[in-house]
């Protein structure tokens, strides 16, 4: 079950403790105490399901998920229809009292759930699951040899070691692990080699006989007979000071380690070894290995070719060269994912061999691996671990189109939106947010694509077939709908979320929805439909939809807390409707006036948290705000003219900690930016290089900045050295900026934390600096560069420095780079060009 509870527990909280600064509903006396009964019931369903997913195969409990998740809906249901129904009917916005219906009913069904998930909790056991490794070994042999190597090292044999073999499901794990074990080299290494696949629900006693059976042979009545700790030892009896290696296959989490290896494999420094293969880096961290994971990676297409070539041909069978043209494409659509090869091998070799036959195979490959028994099973294991609370996270995945860079930063704003994030201690949203996809990353479900310069990741990518899952599951659970352009499927009026890029929707369909994201680009026409029917919104996200005009029925969406809108018109004073709003984005178009003004009501919504402006800035009337409100809940704002940051304003975002300014007229009084006191990221830029003589020199920085981005601005002889001052900046961007005395010499001690810095398209002449001006520096980027004579040879000479990237500079700026590599090749500075050099 995707629905996790999450987001009807915080409805019930927001009527019992409404907190924005003036609440417009009072709850009735008498309908509270039923209330506050369904968020006993909710919380505790929820606890519940996050304390037992890994038992989802326990008779009754899919049931009871179903059950609870279209009740919990319905109650999300009523409960948000009759509070967009009052907000919208109450005059001119004023206070009313909420008296929702049907709550007899509702706490009826969740105390059946309730009574049905105490009998559950009374029978949950563990289920046996097993997996049969294939022995198709492709483009495995690097990893065989290496680990071979690493298994029998001759000058390595005190300690125990355990080797983590880590990747997704269906990548080859088993197979390289089942490859090293009958190795015959690994063979005489040995004195005794055990294997047992521990599985998602393991079995200790099973794992414990499968092991002594390798080592002792076939069990014997008595040992069938034994407790689990009389097994136990009778194996750490027989491996006590023998040189063993131990697969254990296929481990889900840390307790059959903790139960098992931990107690009865014998550590006599002889060498002996465990091979762990898991889905989950934090699983092979918890053995306490202290070697690094061995992360297995997709195939080569020629690798993909090479084992679906075994799969589907015998030995002496050729391939004719029309259906290897076929077979290559259809292997490379595999994506090297070994174990949609296998499934379509198997596929393949049962089919006539005819062109014409693999060329309908070959339409839709993706599809047809995933509708394969075999390989949905093995990849849903997957998704069905997964801990209650990241289901509804991993799916939503499937919102984004195919081989699509997910935004780190988009995704997480998503993901509070739409409410599935429980708090983590006193973390804000947005940390749990980091934390969850840290766990879907660590169970490979979800890859980085791009790492920031600090290391964090920026954006996440997909695998194809891990998306088909996500998608697949997504519909069958009615929490998405990934609408294709051949019509919506009939069975969808109960889904909750929709993302097309078809503009051509029935929406009538999808009355309930709560998240309408559109991938794709139209006219204005189409929101008419959106909002007249999907009244519910929580998100909308129509960037590719161009609107001259600001499209005033989005104001009837009150129940909006995500909006991403093109106009090019600026915001009306009536947006502050939409009162539990948490994220702006506003794309200007190309027919927009620039700049875009905006009233001050935006700057009175206190539910927002993310304000961002794209190919435009906020300017508003300071003057006319009658007061000012606290925006404790606000964390980035982006892009803001410096001539609207007053004192007063200033003091009202205490807690912001990314902040975009931009210079645009001639005055710049000074702005002290210490005033947010948790401001970590900075952006600055100017729209005329006029106006920025004086920019930076009237900022006062914060301390706490670690991110500071300066484009298009001049720098003063002075500015540089404020700048390094700064004793937590540990990224610097500087982009086409003009350096007055076309020269930069760092004073000494500055920069001390800093790790990247990056020189894009400046006119900089003259760079002077060595290690003792960025001792900490690890990354280095010069783009665009073409004036500077060179990047100092004292640069090559800092410890910490990894990379030097030099793209589109001058010529002597790559010889100096090539010079740094030769001199500093013996301590592992990576030098990069660009495709121009």
């Amino acid at each position: 079950m995707a629905y996790n509870l999450e987001s009807l527990v915080k409805i019930l909280e927001q009527i019992l403790h409404p907190d924005h600064h003036k609440p417009i509903w009072i709850l009735d006396p008498d309908k509270k105490p039923m209330i506050e009964s369904l968020l006993e019931k909710a919380r505790s369903l929820r606890n519940f399901f996050e304390n037992s997913s890994s038992a989802v195969t326990v008779d009754g409990i899919r049931d009871l998920e179903s059950f609870v998740g279209a009740a919990a809906q319905d109650a999300e249901d009523i409960l948000e229809s009759h509070l967009t129904d009052q907000i919208l009917s109450a005059p001119g916005g004023k206070g009313f009292t909420l008296s929702p219906p049907n709550l007899s009913e509702l706490n009826t069904r969740l105390d059946s759930a309730v009574e049905e998930m105490r009998k559950i909790m009374s029978r949950i056991r563990m289920a046996k699951q097993d997996q049969d490794p294939k022995n198709v070994v492709v483009g495995i042999t690097e990893d065989v040899n290496k680990l071979r190597d690493w298994l029998t090292n001759l000058q390595d044999t005190g300690a125990r070691k355990v080797v983590p073999i880590v990747g997704m499901g269906g990548i080859g794990k088993s197979t390289l692990a089942r490859h090293l074990y009958d190795d015959s080299f690994i063979i005489s290494h040995f004195d005794t080699r055990a294997w047992s696949t521990v599985s998602q629900n393991y079995n200790v006693h099973k794992i414990l006989l499968d092991l002594l059976g390798c080592v002792t042979g076939k069990p014997t009545d008595e040992m069938l007979g034994e407790e689990d700790d009389q097994l136990g030892l009778r194996l750490h009896q027989n491996l006590k000071r023998r040189r063993y290696l131990i697969v254990l296959d296929d481990i889900w989490n840390i307790e059959p380690w903790e139960h098992i290896a931990r107690r009865y494999f014998p550590d006599d420094g002889n060498g002996s070894r465990i091979i762990v293969t898991t889905r989950e880096s934090k699983v092979a961290d918890d053995t306490g290995s202290g070697s690094p994971h061995h992360l297995m990676n997709l195939l080569k297409d020629d690798e993909s070719w090479k084992l679906l070539h075994q799969k589907v041909f015998a030995t002496q069978e050729t391939c004719t060269p029309e259906l290897e043209d076929v077979g290559r494409r259809i292997a490379n659509n595999c994506r090297g994912l070994p174990l949609a090869i296998n499934v379509i091998g198997g596929l393949l070799s049962q089919a006539k061999r005819s062109p014409e036959s693999w060329e309908q195979i070959a339409k839709d490959v993706s599809s047809v691996v995933a509708d394969k028994e075999q390989f949905s099973n093995i990849l849903s294991l997957s998704y069905n671990n997964l801990p209650y609370h990241l289901k509804p996270c991993f799916l939503y995945m499937g919102a984004f189109p195919e081989n699509y860079e997910i935004r780190a930063s988009r995704l997480i704003k998503l993901w509070v939106s739409e409410g599935f994030l429980k708090p983590v201690s006193d973390t804000s949203p947005e940390e749990a947010a980091q934390i969850y996809l840290k766990a879907l990353v660590d169970r490979n479900l979800i890859f980085v694509h791009r790492q920031e310069p600090k290391g964090n990741a920026k954006s996440y990518s997909l695998h194809d077939l891990l998306r088909d899952l996500c998608v697949r599951k997504a519909h069958e659970e009615k929490f998405l709908l990934v609408k294709a352009p051949d019509g919506l499927p009939s069975d969808t009026l109960q889904l909750r979320r929709m993302s097309t890029r078809d503009p051509n929707i029935s929406a009538k369909q999808m009355q309930y929805a709560r998240s309408f994201l559109f991938t794709g680009a139209a006219s204005r026409e189409i929101l008419s439909d959106v909002v007249s029917e999907f009244r519910l919104l929580r998100v909308l996200d129509i960037l590719g939809i161009k609107s001259d005009q600001f499209p005033e029925e989005i104001l009837q969406l009150v129940n909006l807390r995500y909006l991403a809108l093109s106009s090019a018109e600026t915001l009306p004073s009536s947006i502050s409707r939409l009162r539990i709003l948490q994220t702006l984005i506003v794309q200007a178009i190309a027919s927009s006036s620039w700049p875009c003004a905006i009233t001050p009501a935006i700057l009175d919504m206190t539910q927002l948290r993310h304000i961002k402006f794209k190919g435009t800035y906020v300017r508003y009337h300071d003057k006319i705000r009658t007061r000012s409100v606290v925006q404790k809940n606000l964390i980035s704002l982006s892009t803001i003219a410096i001539s609207q940051l007053s004192h007063k304003f200033l003091e009202t975002v205490g807690n912001m900690k990314e902040l975009g300014i931009i210079c645009g007229c001639p005055s710049s009084p000074e702005r002290d930016l210490t005033l947010p006191h948790k401001l970590e990221k900075l952006k600055c830029s100017s729209t005329d290089l006029s106006y920025t003589q004086v920019f930076l020199s009237c900022l006062i920085f914060p301390s706490t900045l670690k991110k500071l981005t300066v484009s298009g601005c001049i720098i003063m002889d002075g500015h540089m050295n404020k700048i390094g001052e700064l004793p937590n900046l540990e990224v610097l961007k500087l982009r086409k900026d003009h350096f007055d005395s076309s020269m930069w010499e760092p004073s000494e001690g500055g920069f001390s934390r800093l790790r990247f810095l990056l020189l894009e398209d400046l006119d900089l002449v003259n760079w002077i600096a060595d290690y003792s001006h960025f001792p900490r520096l690890e990354h280095l980027v010069i783009r665009g560069c073409s004036d500077l004579e060179e990047i100092p040879p004292g640069i090559g000479e800092i410890t910490t420095l990894e990379i030097i990237e030099v793209q589109r500079s001058s010529a002597s700026a790559v010889a100096s780079a090539l010079k740094i590599q030769e001199e500093q090749a013996d301590y592992g500075v990576q030098v990069r060009f660009g495709p121009s050099h």
